[in-house]
């Protein structure tokens, strides 16, 4: 499975505490996250960790672009409610194509507990049917010129 964790400023050492108590369940996955999220979290857990760029950079689309794609299985996204722009459209656009490819979302600590919970006792096993084949790239057209 792909988990995908991101988390606001605030909530960056929550997420890595978080991810430490956790490591076990993570360590079993792919683990995915934004840039400086991602770092900080290899180097709290030593968990392997493929970074995006920081979410104020890009990462955060990037990681939304893999969610439409069917590549992520579960986001955990911790998120600051009471940060001005919590509701921008980047983060509002992660959550919609979560929704939209019933990719499951934590964006507290209790939902993602349960989450991970979950995932290791199999309960998430059926988004393993979900991932699209990958398709060689079709062979260009070749068009006559007339």
């Amino acid at each position: 499975m792909t988990i995908a964790i991101l988390a606001h400023d605030s909530r960056k050492e929550l997420a890595l505490q978080f991810c430490t108590a956790y490591s076990g369940i993570l360590s079993r996955n792919t683990v995915i996250a934004t840039g400086t999220t991602g770092r900080m979290l290899n180097q709290t857990t030593g968990l392997p960790v493929h970074c995006y760029l920081s979410g104020r950079l890009g990462g955060t689309q990037q990681i939304a672009a893999r969610v439409a794609c069917d590549e992520v299985d579960l986001v955990l996204f911790f998120r600051d409610p009471l940060k001005a722009d919590s509701g921008n459209s980047i983060e509002q656009n992660l959550l919609r194509l979560c929704d939209m490819h019933s990719v499951p979302i934590a964006t507290n600590i209790a939902t993602a507990e349960v989450l991970l919970r979950g995932l290791d006792q199999g309960d998430l096993d059926y988004r393993e049917g979900m991932h699209p084949a990958i398709v060689e790239p079709l062979a260009p057209v070749t068009r006559a010129v007339c």
